[in-house]
């Protein structure tokens, strides 16, 4: 189950991990398994660890006053789930994290995470690059949601991450798209007698 982490490390980093970081990560980063519907995170809760996903599959979301679910983003295997700001600076999370599949996850503590930062030298510049990689990302989606269509939105999320509409039901794919199931349903009744 390391390997993956371990595979996923090597593939970022710019010189080869040696034995001793590779056993840093076997010794920090602790298997959790979440059985299908088990929360990661809850609202409300501080986040006291982040999570590589090993396997499976989850949604960060947040419930609004009416009880809808707001789903802001999706993680699948070499994906890391977490509300980053509640794990840095202590502070409740507005978010749910769920496993919509039963999954496993490699999990750092925010007790460890001191000593897991002193002892990679890789880690703050690969903190860095996965911050700007989700920062570009987050602006994509927010740049989609004001100038392109559902129909668009719906072209480029098959595109890019074709694995979320086999992985993920209708209706988080539609909320994550900012769009009802039933106008997700449409689009995709449309596309399929073209």
């Amino acid at each position: 189950m390391h390997e993956r982490l371990i595979d996923y490390i090597s593939s970022q980093v710019s010189q080869p991990l040696t034995s001793d970081e590779i056993e840093v990560l076997r010794q920090y980063f602790i298997p959790k398994k979440l059985r299908r519907h088990q929360f990661f995170l809850q609202e409300g809760d501080v986040s006291k660890a982040a999570g590589f996903v090993a396997k499976g599959a989850l949604k960060q979301y947040s419930v609004d006053e009416n009880g809808k679910e707001n789903v802001l983003a999706l993680y699948l295997e070499n994906w890391w789930a977490g509300d980053r700001e509640s794990f840095m600076q202590g502070t409740p999370s507005p978010f749910f994290i769920e496993a919509v599949e039963e999954s496993t996850l490699l999990v750092i503590t925010k007790d460890a995470y001191p000593q897991v930062l002193e002892r990679l030298r890789f880690l703050p510049d690969l903190l860095r690059t996965l911050s700007e990689k989700q920062s570009l990302q987050l602006l994509k989606r927010v740049h989609a949601s004001h100038t392109m269509t559902a129909e668009q939105r719906l072209a480029a999320l098959e595109k890019q991450y074709p694995a979320f509409l086999q992985r993920f039901p209708q209706h988080t794919i539609a909320s994550y798209l900012g769009m009802t199931k039933e106008t997700l349903s449409r689009i995709r009744s449309g596309s399929a007698r073209k």
